[in-house]
């Protein structure tokens, strides 16, 4: 037994943890992307006020759905070092 490698379970683990992170993070920056629409979109802004909210909503979108990631990522590998 190598005891170096990861086992085939602990690297569907990892792939599913990775899909998942992603996944939720896409949601996460589509969620935040639309609630700068939807204002956008019903109020009936000027030109370059709903171009800024759209622009500031896809920054926002991007960085929380980095974020989301991120901490999803970094929160399985503490869990997996810790030998669960």
């Amino acid at each position: 037994m190598d005891m170096g490698r990861e086992s085939r379970w602990e690297k569907d683990a990892m792939t599913v943890e990775i899909v998942f992170a992603f996944v939720t993070g896409t949601l996460l920056a589509a969620a935040v992307f639309a609630v700068a629409l939807i204002p956008a979109l019903l109020l009936g802004v000027s030109e370059p006020t709903g171009k800024a909210m759209l622009v500031g909503g896809a920054l926002v979108g991007a960085a929380a759905g980095i974020r989301r990631l991120v901490s999803v990522l970094l929160r399985f590998d503490a869990h997996r070092r810790q030998g669960h």
